[in-house]
């Protein structure tokens, strides 16, 4: 033993004090999976529309599976970091800066209407004289939260880019949370307008979260790559393999309409080069968000 360290051994005997213990690393074939599912909605009810996915990876594995809705994103990035989840549905942006933090790999993203990819839609309300993106200038502006890729960094880019509008200096940004938060918040008039996904705007509508007579649709955005599912990079590889697999052959229905999904297909890091792009033009620091 270092003479620090025996020092400090011995006083911790000396007075019963217990020693601290050696951070281990992660068990690469866990009989219990963590998995993080997007905080972008209300967390009990995620937990309880996706018991079937739980159910079926379960059968499928042969493992337990936990159900895990951290806070916000920040603290889902933070849990894979440090190993306390092993796989987490991300938003693309997430994914990145949690990448950029931690050894982890994307290997499925959904299908909806045919294809991998996804578009933000901006609302607007409709007594808030805000009829195009050139009106949100001087205006309060909704977004999800600060690691959304629909809700924050696709809008965010849409207004620069097509009116030259910058957050902060053009109009008022406001963080409220989740997609679902956007919506409300602009129906109810607490913002102007905001920003979020095109597939949540029309789930938050069909729950009838929102009066839909209340909003207007401004415009879409791009296609951008959907949101990945990610996994430790240091699970079994025969493991991550089997999970890759479960995720690809979903068929099951509910699952799948759970998850406002058609399908799974397989996706790699490289897809997501857009999204740094993206963070390239808006100056931000994945690293640090």
């Amino acid at each position: 033993m270092k003479p620090l360290f025996s020092f400090f051994f011995a006083i911790c005997l000396m007075f019963g004090i217990a020693m601290p213990a050696l951070a281990a690393d992660p068990d690469p074939n866990p009989d219990l999976l963590k998995v993080a599912l997007l905080p972008d909605e209300n967390a009990s009810e995620l937990i309880k529309r996706n018991q079937p996915l739980k159910e079926y990876l379960e059968s499928t594995l042969g493992k337990e599976i936990e159900l895990i809705v951290t806070t916000d994103y920040s603290s889902m990035i933070e849990a894979m970091r440090f190993g306390r989840i092993d796989l987490a549905y991300f938003g693309p942006l997430s994914y990145v800066m949690a990448r950029s933090k931690s050894e982890i790999e994307p290997f499925a993203a959904m299908i909806v209407d045919g294809k991998p990819t996804y578009r933000s839609i901006i609302i607007a309300n409709v007594d808030s004289g805000v009829e195009s993106y050139a009106d949100i200038e001087g205006m309060k502006m909704a977004y999800g939260d600060r690691a959304s890729t629909s809700s924050h960094l696709i809008p965010k880019t849409v207004l620069l880019e097509s009116a030259g509008l910058e957050a902060g200096e053009d109009y008022e940004a406001h963080f409220v949370g989740s997609h679902d938060a956007v919506a409300v918040n602009v129906a109810n008039g607490n913002a102007d307008a905001g920003g979020l996904s095109e597939v949540i705007f029309e789930h938050v509508m069909d729950r009838g979260l929102i009066d839909r007579n209340q909003v207007r649709v401004l415009g879409h955005s791009g296609e951008y790559p959907q949101y990945p599912w990610a996994m430790r990079s240091n699970l079994d590889p025969e493991l991550k393999q089997q999970i890759q697999d479960a995720f690809i052959s979903i068929d099951d229905e509910e699952i799948l309409d759970n998850l406002k999904a058609e399908g799974f297909a397989v996706i790699t890091d490289a897809d997501y080069d857009v999204i740094r792009e993206m963070g390239s033009l808006l100056n931000l620091d994945f690293g640090k968000m």
